[in-house]
């Protein structure tokens, strides 16, 4: 073969493994671009992320892997390090969380409200606008109700409840008191099959579809109110947190088109949540 050929070909070979290997590269970065959000079940379960991540996604080429507990349960797997962006509900335990040093800063994004749920009937006579009233009936006439019992931020509003109700659950549960350790949606289905009361997020509640007999019984008490805060996983704890692209969502969500887009998201002409970043 000719020797100018050959260095012909030879240049050839070069540029495709050079672009071969740029192409690679590429790939590798493009499959680097997501990070892992801990949160809560009724982010995920009320269909919001599914309204919302796309939207973020869109704006920036990141891409969100949601791993939806309990948010004590998702505070712990960012305290692991195993998470790099935490959006829950539990104020106190937020700001523990950041006064530990696991979270960069806290956020308020959005809030929706707290319902009781029950049969439509109402045999324990609890249906109004005052949830510590409600809780003190149902405690005193045994009537089944299901308790998440899963550390998560509804949870730890109901041991809110049913302490000012007076009703001490570690020394004697009520006769009807069930803990599931389940998520909202799995809590709902129990309360519909069995005709069990349940303390529930609206946003999951609305898009629940197996009410069965189930009706909101009490709403509209202040105290029912429910925020919704995110944290960037502080990399000084786990140097492996990808912490601009987790700001970028923290940014994002709390920025006027991400919180046009909480805002936009209905089920029924029913907005689900409200956002108050700037509140």
């Amino acid at each position: 073969m000719p020797p100018t050929r050959r260095a012909t070909l030879r240049s050839a070979l070069l540029s495709s493994v050079f672009l071969a290997a740029s192409l690679l590269g590429l790939g590798a970065s493009a499959q680097d671009k997501f990070i892992v959000m801990a949160s809560t079940t009724s982010t995920e379960q009320s269909g919001l992320f599914a309204h919302l991540l796309p939207a973020f996604k869109q704006a920036s080429g990141i891409d969100i892997r949601v791993v939806a507990l309990g948010t004590g349960q998702a505070l712990d797997t960012a305290r692991r390090g195993d998470a790099d962006v935490v959006f829950v509900h539990d104020q106190a335990a937020e700001e523990k969380f950041v006064a530990e040093g696991f979270g960069l800063k806290r956020l308020p994004v959005m809030y929706n409200d707290f319902v009781v749920i029950g049969p439509r009937s109402d045999p324990a006579g609890i249906r109004g606008n005052d949830a510590v009233a409600a809780l003190k009936k149902l405690g005193a006439s045994g009537a089944s109700f299901i308790s998440r019992g899963d550390k998560s931020g509804t949870h730890a509003a109901e041991l809110r409840y049913w302490k000012e109700a007076g009703v001490d659950l570690a020394g004697a549960k009520p006769a009807g008191y069930k803990e599931c350790g389940c998520g909202m949606g799995p809590a709902l289905n129990i309360a519909s099959s069995s005709g069990a009361y349940v303390l529930a997020d609206r946003g999951t509640w609305l898009n629940f579809r197996n009410r069965g007999d189930l009706a909101i019984l009490v709403e509209g008490d202040k105290r029912l109110f429910n925020q919704y805060g995110v944290m960037v996983v502080n990399p000084a704890k786990h140097p492996h947190v990808k912490k601009d692209l987790a700001q970028a969502f923290a940014d994002w969500v709390v920025s006027p088109a991400g919180q046009a887009s909480i805002a936009a998201y209905k089920i029924g002409g029913e907005q689900l949540f409200f956002p108050n970043a700037g509140g």
